[in-house]
């Protein structure tokens, strides 16, 4: 299913792409899913810019994509590219390259506490993952459950 967008969305991903790049940080509220379980719709990430030869495996890096930003996790590198994918996505993403690339997720803060950022997910996040990427399904009852939570306080 292709998902539409609102122009004005596109053009505020463009200006926050470029204040990236004056400034060398960036804080972003997240309001996809395909992180989950390790980020989840609503946490606010801080990117900080660095060249794309300091990322490597096991982190989460953010770039630009047909005026998307996109913060997902490194699973493999060649010289000038990343390999990333979303925690609970089936598939890998298309190659990163440099001039997409805008710097690495250095700070995951979750109803305003900096939660544990592993460059290594640990073990029931992992398996929460393979869930989420086999349904889409759990995925909007892990969301729905999540925002529940958070208004209540929880």
């Amino acid at each position: 299913m292709e998902t539409l967008f609102d122009p004005r969305d596109l053009s505020k991903n463009e200006l926050a792409a470029q204040a990236m790049r004056s400034f060398g940080e960036l804080h972003l509220r997240v309001t996809g899913s395909s992180m989950l379980p390790a980020v989840r719709p609503h946490d606010v990430l801080l990117a900080r810019h660095c060249r794309i030869e300091e990322a490597g495996p096991g982190d989460i890096v953010l770039y630009l994509r047909q005026r998307r930003l996109f913060a997902h996790r490194v699973v493999a590198r060649s010289v000038t590219q990343l390999i990333t994918q979303g925690d609970g996505m089936a598939e890998a993403d298309l190659p990163v390259t440099a001039h997409e690339f805008l710097g690495k997720i250095t700070q995951v803060m979750r109803r305003g506490n900096a939660i544990r950022h592993a460059s290594k997910p640990g073990l029931r996040t992992r398996m929460a993952a393979v869930l989420f990427r086999r349904s889409a399904i759990a995925g909007r009852i892990f969301t729905r459950l999540h925002a529940l939570r958070s208004r209540a306080g929880l």
